[in-house]
């Protein structure tokens, strides 16, 4: 059997203020530490339940957090930015996907770092009417290739709001309750990695039983997209398929979902482009 692990780290315990998340951060290499002890946690319990491949996908901001000279053999990683399907990158062929450091989608109350793919430009994104975190646009990716979202482990607002709702056969995890956008509370790393092992034997032995699912999308697939300013609704509306509905908010249909957040990272690296266009003006 073969795991896909998709690693965030807004999401990871102890991780709290900016200085842990960007490569010239303070708190970087103390982030890259935690990311990695959990990764490792995780591969490790898959290894030992059955999963003889895993894939283990870095997908926080430039993509090259995790220390990989500390992985094991069985486990492979794609690694920077930018990449075909970003955060999911090499899930097809997988049999079992996992979220680690997961968080909450954008204006999501007392929730570390809440966003949703760029919190320098997104301001909500809709899938068929459904207002999607990180967490539900890769598990409908997942889906799509027939992958089974198995575990999420992360901020526990995003398991309340979004995993229980939406994939309540999911084992889930909280590595941190927070208590604003820049604090939590998280246990010790030494009961962090417990409860990961604890949670991924659950999870395996329900995946064998065959008491998971597909997260699916239904086709066509509709996506809104509502920026946090219109200069980014104006390069996104650019895109022929892409139809403008409002200052600020933009719409288009894809055949599949795979289709759909290939055009979304489109989008959002359009966005980009547009904020470094208006900071050299500056």
């Amino acid at each position: 059997m073969k795991a896909f692990i998709s690693v965030d780290m807004e999401g990871m315990p102890h991780i709290v203020i900016p200085g842990h998340l960007s490569l010239k951060g303070a708190l970087y290499e103390e982030a890259r530490r935690i990311a990695t002890k959990v990764t490792l946690a995780v591969a490790d319990e898959l290894s030992k339940n059955g999963f003889n491949e895993i894939l283990v996908a870095d997908s926080h901001g430039p993509m090259v957090n995790l220390l990989v000279d500390e992985l094991p053999e069985y486990v492979e990683v794609v690694r920077g930015f930018m990449r075909p399907l970003s955060m999911v990158s090499g899930v097809e062929g997988c049999d079992a996907a996992l979220f680690l450091g997961y968080h909450a989608k954008f204006g999501t109350a007392k929730s570390t770092f809440d966003h949703t793919y760029s919190g320098g430009s997104i301001n909500r994104v809709e899938v068929n009417g459904v207002v999607t975190s990180e967490f539900l646009l890769n598990g409908y990716v997942a889906g799509e290739y027939g992958v089974h979202v198995v575990l999420v482990a992360g901020d526990a607002q995003l398991l309340e709001d979004d995993v229980r709702k939406h994939a309540p056969w999911v084992q889930s995890v909280a590595l941190k309750h927070s208590l604003s956008r820049i604090s939590a509370r998280s246990y010790s790393m030494v009961r962090v990695e417990k409860d990961l092992r604890k949670a991924v034997k659950k999870a395996t032995v329900t995946f064998k039983q065959g008491k998971t699912r597909t997260l699916k999308a239904e086709k066509p697939v509709k996506v809104k997209v509502t920026c946090l300013a219109s200069h980014f609704a104006d390069v996104m509306a650019l895109l022929p398929i892409v139809k403008r509905l409002d200052g600020l908010s933009i719409e288009y249909k894809a055949g599949n979902m795979v289709e759909a957040y290939k055009v979304f990272e489109h989008l959002v690296l359009a966005a980009s482009g547009m904020s470094a266009i208006l900071a050299d003006l500056k």
